[in-house]
Parts: C-alpha cells; sequence; structure tokens
C-alpha cells in the first residue's frame, strides 16, 4: 500500500519504512484472514484421517503439544514481569483450549467436519447476540437455530449422539475462550499469553491421554507423528501468524463476516478431503448458520476481535 503524504496525496515509502514493515503486510489481509480459515479446516481434516486409527485423545495432544512448540520456537514467554492476574488468564484459557479441543476431536470422530463445526459457531454466534435488544439480532438467533436443529435433530441416536454433545460442549468452550482471550490480551498485547496458554494445555492433555489412552501404536507410526505434525502446523501456526497480521488492517465486522464462511470452508473440506457427502437439508443448515453468523458479525461491527478468538481448532 503506497504511504500517504502530509497533505493526504500518495508518496513514496521510505526504504527504512518499507524494511521494518511484516512481510505479510503486503497481502489482502482479506486473503490472510480466508488462508488462516481454510488451514484450520484442512487441519481439522488431516485431524480426522488420524483419529480414526489412533482416538481423539491421542491426536488433540499432539496438536496442542506440537502446536505449543511451534508457538514457542516463534513466539517464547519470559515469565519474570508477569504479574499473578496475567498468569492466572493463561492458565485459566489454557484449560479452555484443552476442553474445547478435546471436545471437537471427539465429534470429528463422529459427525461429518461441516456439521461439527456448523454446530460449534452456535457457541460464539450466541456469545454475539446475547444481552442485544436490536430486533435483527433475534432474526439472526432464529435463523441460526433452524440451521442448528436441522444438524443436530436427526443424528441424536448412536454414536451421533454422543458427537453432538461433544461439539455443542466445544461450542460452549469456544464462547468461554472469546471472553477469556479478550482479557489475556489486555494483559498479553503482544500475543505471547497464548504460546504460554497452550503449554498449559499441553501439561492437561497429556497426562490425560496417557491415563486413558495407549498411544504406542501412534508413537511407532511416523507417518501418523507427522500428521500429528501438520494438524498442529495447519491449526495453529498458520493461521494465527495469518490472523495477527491481518487484524491489524481489517475491521472487527469484516472479520468476523470472513470467519463466518468456516461452516462452507469445512464442508467443502470434508468433501475434498474425506469424501464426506452432505445432503440438501444439510448444506442449507450450514448457509442459514453462514448467513446469521455474518449478519450478526455486521450487527456488532462495534466490538474488537482479538488475533486468534475466533478459531475452534
Amino acid at each position: 500500500m503506497p504511504a500517504i503524504a502530509a497533505d493526504g496525496s500518495p508518496g513514496s515509502e521510505s526504504s527504512s519504512e518499507a524494511q521494518g514493515r511484516p512481510r505479510l503486510d503486503s497481502v489482502p489481509p482479506e486473503l490472510l484472514i480466508l488462508t488462516g480459515a481454510l488451514s484450520v479446516q484442512c487441519g481439522a481434516g488431516v485431524a480426522t484421517t488420524l483419529l480414526h486409527e489412533y482416538g481423539p485423545l491421542p491426536v488433540v495432544s499432539m496438536r496442542i503439544v506440537f502446536g505449543a512448540l511451534m508457538l514457542l520456537a516463534f513466539q517464547p514467554v519470559g515469565l519474570r514481569r508477569a504479574s499473578r492476574e496475567a498468569l492466572a488468564s493463561c492458565v485459566v484459557l489454557g484449560l479452555i483450549l484443552a476442553a474445547m479441543n478435546s471436545l471437537f476431536y471427539v465429534a470429528l470422530s463422529r459427525i461429518p467436519l461441516g456439521v461439527a463445526v456448523t454446530i460449534e459457531f452456535s457457541g460464539p454466534l450466541t456469545l454475539a447476540v446475547l444481552g442485544s435488544r436490536r430486533w435483527l439480532d433475534l432474526v439472526w438467533v432464529a435463523l441460526a437455530a433452524a440451521g442448528v436443529y436441522t444438524l443436530a435433530g436427526g443424528r441424536l441416536l448412536a454414536d451421533d449422539a454422543v458427537g453432538i454433545a461433544a461439539v455443542f460442549g466445544a461450542g460452549f468452550c469456544w464462547a468461554l475462550y472469546i471472553v477469556t482471550g479478550r482479557h489475556l490480551a489486555g494483559y498479553w498485547p503482544d500475543g505471547r499469553g497464548l504460546t504460554l496458554a497452550m503449554v498449559v494445555a499441553s501439561a492437561v492433555v497429556l497426562p490425560v491421554t496417557l491415563g486413558f489412552s495407549d498411544i504406542r501404536p501412534l508413537l511407532a507410526a511416523p507417518l501418523a507423528v507427522g500428521g500429528g505434525v501438520v494438524v498442529a502446523l495447519f491449526s495453529s501456526a498458520i493461521p494465527y501468524t495469518a490472523e495477527i497480521a491481518a487484524l491489524r488492517r481489517l475491521p472487527a465486522a469484516t472479520f468476523g463476516v470472513l470467519m463466518s464462511l468456516e461452516p462452507a470452508i469445512a464442508a467443502g473440506v470434508g468433501f475434498v478431503l474425506l469424501g464426506q457427502v452432505l445432503h440438501l437439508p444439510d448444506l442449507l443448515a450450514i448457509a442459514c448458520v453462514t448467513l446469521a453468523s455474518a449478519g450478526a458479525s455486521i450487527s456488532a461491527r462495534r466490538l474488537t476481535v482479538t488475533a486468534g478468538e475466533l478459531e475452534a481448532a
């Protein structure tokens, strides 16, 4: 983007400004957000292939642990100057991350990716319109409720019931994640609090996995371990980096509208990578939730958005 001269006319950027500007700032922020959303869903698609073979807990452990290691490599955290409140916010967010990702992966083992992501959106969507007195927000709630009911109502049988319950739990954790993430961002404006939260999540998930799952088959499969690295890269490193670079230049409402495309992206990834075919009622339901989420984002355009707060998995 060309610099603006003092009189408001386009001017030339100095070489020092150009060198000091992050490289991703030359990429349109809308493209960065869409890239991040596609990356997250591709990561979830790869995770789905692994968890059917090795179970949700071992896969979610790889995703969180490898993700924490990647974040530590790029955003190491110093604890000496951190206040108790700042550290407490990281602990709380870490617990939420552990629960959210575990529940989401349990859901992915039982229901299609597009369905899981769409139902999970009920959490942040409810938070977005909670307490609103605008009649238009009631329209978005009704539209989203119709879509979620269409997706969930016919799946409350056998294994699907467990998946539906798990993804609703993940959606609730997602809403908690947004609220807690805003508090954490106040203590850690550079985003390093997320790194510490991921470390806490790793410390929570690993013992649970070792206690309730047999990870030896997974560790004996190098390709599966490599898949875990891919999941962490696509689900954490790439989307968070893209969001951070985009949110400096993108209004919160635009961010919300773009993120509202995630259910549709998830359905596409599920079809291409996993062969998950959704029927017309499911596709219409996903469209309803996507439209409701986009509408709620526009209505709540005055709200601020923190990096990473709308990435579910």
